[in-house]
């Protein structure tokens, strides 16, 4: 079918028809804002607007006027200008960024913009999360022991009383049995060994390759007592995580929350767990009341880093983290209180992890 195109006639100008086309177009898209950019938006133009005065009325006022508005407060005028959609997403981009960059808590004209913030160590923590979900998955078998080395140093008191002293850090090893079904080993420098878990649970095997499980008289593994077997399948849900610890560490003293900061700081430092895991145990500290950031901390090994920490007792225990990889440093334990250990700030425990490995047999060293 031949089809003749529509000629422009006198009684048809070209604007009408550009006007016609146009109506048959959708009408550009415009992205919705969320609420509270659309309120800080909206406070941004008003105030804009405020600040302007038609260039008449600052040229055109005569002295009369002059004086009588400067007896009284002036009244602000506030236009509202409309723009076509495509400037209003630029405009918007425009403001919005601003908003994003300003540093302000509040707006200047003193209204009040509804945020819900997250604490500083959540957001901390959420990135330490983050890393540790990249890490490397431990490859420990059943019947291998997992190795812990680190540096560690503990306030003393001399016999004649007085302050604390903290000695220089010393190397610690300790080998865990990854099943929890052989005695492990700590070695401390300048010490003599002493053998882990002699009164840790027997463990049957009902069938070759089944899990080993404790016999009845075994209370078995627990995040108070941990085997790697038993850390691997910790819930990787922060919120079930964070309320299994809750329930295995109850009515062990102190108070609730850091019976829980403390469980899971310990099982940082001398388990391997897998990286999911390990994710979860850092969101479920950022869930627990009470901690906070600390800017600037050392761990044993003289590595400085930034720290979460949680106060109790007159002491606060921090877990030190790299600045960069958001790898977890070690621990450190601070007076906070003037006592018989000394002035507040004075280190009572610090530690700093080194390595951790597979190996066969407890007191073996892994490769390299």
């Amino acid at each position: 079918m031949n089809v003749t195109p529509r000629r422009r006639t006198p009684d048809r100008p070209e604007e009408a028809e550009r006007q016609e086309m146009t109506a048959l177009l959708p009408p550009p898209s415009v992205p919705d804002l969320a609420p509270e950019r659309e309120r800080a938006l909206r406070q941004a133009v008003l105030r804009e607007a405020a600040r302007e005065e038609p260039a008449a009325a600052r040229g055109g006022l005569g002295r009369t006027a002059r004086t009588a508005r400067a007896a009284r407060p002036a009244r602000r005028r506030f236009q509202v200008r409309f723009v076509a959609p495509a400037l209003a997403c630029a405009v918007a981009g425009a403001i919005v960024a601003v908003n994003l960059s300003s540093t302000d808590d509040e707006p200047r004209d003193g209204t009040r913009v509804e945020a819900q913030e997250t604490p500083e160590a959540t957001r901390l923590l959420d990135r330490v999360a983050l890393a540790a979900a990249e890490g490397e998955r431990p490859e420990v078998g059943a019947d291998q022991f997992v190795y812990v080395r680190s540096k560690v140093a503990y306030a003393g008191r001399s016999a004649g009383g007085g302050s604390v002293t903290l000695p220089p850090a010393h190397t610690r090893q300790v080998w865990l049995a990854a099943d929890g079904s052989r005695p492990g080993l700590l070695r401390e420098a300048g010490k003599p060994d002493s053998t882990l878990g002699d009164d840790a649970p027997v463990y049957t095997v009902d069938r070759p390759g089944a899990t080993p499980r404790p016999s009845a008289t075994g209370s078995g593994p627990s995040v108070t007592n941990p085997t790697h077997t038993y850390v691997a399948t910790l819930p990787t849900d922060p919120v079930a995580l964070l309320e299994l610890i809750r329930q295995q560490t109850r009515g062990q003293g102190q108070d609730p929350d850091q019976r829980a900061f403390t469980a899971i700081g310990e099982l940082l430092a001398e388990t391997w767990a897998p990286p999911k895991v390990n994710a979860a145990l850092y969101r479920a500290a950022g869930r627990i009341p009470g901690v906070t950031v600390v800017r600037t901390a050392k761990d044993a090994a003289g590595r400085e880093g930034v720290a979460v920490a949680r106060t109790a007792r007159g002491q606060q225990t921090q877990w030190i983290f790299d600045r960069t990889s958001h790898a977890f440093l070690g621990e450190r334990t601070v007076s906070t209180e003037a006592g018989d250990a000394g002035p507040a700030g004075t280190v009572l425990g610090t530690s700093a992890i080194l390595a951790k490995a597979a190996v066969d047999r407890a007191g073996q060293a892994p490769r390299g």
